[in-house]
């Protein structure tokens, strides 16, 4: 408990960030099961504990970087890492409107953690969040937080702390137990929203954190269905947008302002959260590719990650499917073809492969009971296998197929098919990653020996199998000449991944390059986006 239970110090907001884990690290499943809006995939509990994982992570770095010192750290440093951490970290529609609420707290209770500040801070949060939803729909986890803040704004000039986040977690628990009643799929369900609930857990964890003893919130089919208030009735979203897509995004306010317009547009679900510079961006959608390149036309998007719902998103609690795919990809625009082929994705930025821990979320949220993982980076082997043997930790059946390129993972998606058993689907799908040549061209950073002999800073590397294979001046003659070495070979498809700032023209040459030399040998050309090779090639 905090020294001082008058005060959200640094202390007391670590303690916060600690219990709120525990707590729904408890919940998790409970809350899971009862998710049935604005999509019923089962997974706001987990969404909400990875949101908060990430926020009391950043919290312990603040304090780690303190062991040295005196003192602990200032109270402001510990609410805005809170906040930031939430921000990178916030996972799914609940999650990210977590992370702004916490957000809109940080802002005020950096100044000061005194009981004026946090009743303060509640009004900003509730506000703040229901500015970043596209369309504020009453009985979810926004009328929660309005009521905690009100409820908390009703308190006496005379209550202290622990008064004000009582009374918070009273008026959140009040008000999500009358959620059914607002919102016709959640009474359709007799369930409270699930969102909501992971409100009133974390507020009930801050009510600890100050001293306080909060009492159990009631998780999972609301004892009784109320009757609809008109206004509020919302119907289910049976037949929604097929996928969900998150992504963090560095771009400046206006820029944010027209990407809320265009997204909007494209689907629904929109929550755009942060400031300074930093955005999470939610949103779902049938075409994932537009809403990435919609990111990419406001500022860099990185951290993309999309998921593609199951067919049966109209159940009260989706069971998890079968089967599914989880890619790792080195563009953004590899990230919409993968995911329209019914993968989970995980985005490779330049420079920073994901962590084993990144991999086993995207394997938690396929939501399938068995998962093949494709790493399309050799390097990657080793991450790939860690985070494979924990989820088998966790009863999921994970096959890894060693894919080193993208262009295999892509051979290897083309030939899944879910409606045969799981070993003979691995078996194909490895079969056809194999089968597969790959190819990239880089240039060169520095002069440097190569199998090719000696390069020099600037020139075009062809590297075949992951060997120099060819030294070029120019992108178009070194492709040509590292398709021409790959076919020598034979080959039946060769496919083209283009790079950010490659014209669409050298998909267009190279294609008539391989029918005018190849006869009966197939091409496709696909855009990849923000890679960091200039062109993938592969050769089936």
């Amino acid at each position: 408990m905090p020294q001082s239970p008058d005060d959200l110090d640094a202390v007391a907001v670590r303690t916060w960030c600690s219990l709120a884990l525990e707590a729904l690290g408890r919940e998790r499943a409970a809350i899971d099961a009862i998710n049935v809006y604005p999509v019923a995939d089962g997974d706001t509990g987990t969404n909400l504990y990875l949101t908060v994982e990430s926020a009391a992570a950043a919290v312990e770095a603040v304090f780690a970087a303190h062991e040295t010192g005196p003192t602990v750290p200032a109270h402001a440093d510990a609410v805005r890492a809170m906040a930031h951490g939430a921000l990178i970290g916030a996972r799914g529609n609940s999650g990210t409107i977590l992370a702004q609420l916490l957000r809109g707290m940080a802002a005020v209770l950096s100044e000061a953690g005194d009981a004026h500040h946090l009743r303060t801070a509640l009004a900003e949060a509730a506000a703040a969040a229901r500015l970043a939803v596209a369309h504020p729909v009453e009985g979810t986890v926004l009328t929660v937080a309005t009521a905690a803040a009100e409820a908390a704004g009703a308190t006496g000039r005379d209550a202290g702390l622990q008064d004000v986040a009582e009374a918070a977690y009273e008026g959140a628990r009040a008000a999500l137990a009358a959620t059914p009643g607002q919102l016709a799929v959640l009474g359709r369900a007799r369930v409270v929203d699930a969102g909501g609930q992971g409100l009133v857990t974390v507020l009930g964890a801050l009510l600890e954190a100050v001293g306080g003893q909060a009492r159990g919130g009631a998780v999972g089919p609301a004892p009784e269905t109320l009757p609809l208030t008109g206004d509020c009735a919302e119907p289910g979203h049976d037949g929604g947008p097929a996928f969900e897509v998150i992504f963090l995004l560095e771009a400046p306010d206006d820029a944010v302002a027209r990407l809320r317009d265009r997204m909007d547009a494209l689907g629904d679900s929109l929550v755009v959260v942060g400031g300074d510079g930093l955005w999470n961006v939610h949103v779902h959608v049938d075409d994932a590719g537009a809403a990435v390149e919609a990111g990419v036309e406001a500022g860099r998007p990185y951290r993309i990650r999309i998921t593609h719902f199951a067919a049966d998103r109209g159940a009260a609690h989706r069971e998890p499917a079968q089967r599914a795919v989880v890619a790792v990809v080195p563009g953004d625009g590899l990230s919409g073809l993968c995911a329209e082929a019914g993968a989970t994705t995980v985005l490779a930025r330049p420079g920073e492969p994901p962590a084993s821990g990144e991999l086993v979320d995207a394997i938690r949220r396929a939501h399938a009971r068995e998962v093949v993982l494709l790493p399309n980076d050799a390097q990657l082997r080793h991450t790939a296998a860690a985070a494979a043997e924990q989820a088998r930790t966790e009863g999921i059946r994970v096959a890894l197929v060693p894919t080193r390129a993208a262009v295999q993972g892509i051979a290897a998606l083309a030939v899944h098919e879910p409606g045969r058993s799981f070993d003979e689907d691995v078996v194909a799908m490895t079969a056809a990653a194999g089968a597969t040549r790959y190819a990239e061209l880089a240039v060169a950073e520095r002069q440097s020996w190569t199998m090719a002999g000696i390069c020099q800073a600037g020139d075009i590397l062809g590297l075949i199998d992951g060997d120099v294979a060819v030294i070029g001046e120019d992108v178009p003659r070194t492709a040509r000449t590292v398709l021409d070495r790959m076919l020598s070979a034979g080959g039946e498809l060769v496919t083209l991944i283009l790079g950010e700032d490659v014209p669409d023209t050298l998909g267009d040459e190279l294609s008539e390059h391989v029918r005018e030399g190849y006869l009966a040998v197939d091409t496709v050309v696909y855009r990849g986006g923000h890679q960091a090779a200039p062109l993938l090639i592969g050769v089936e």
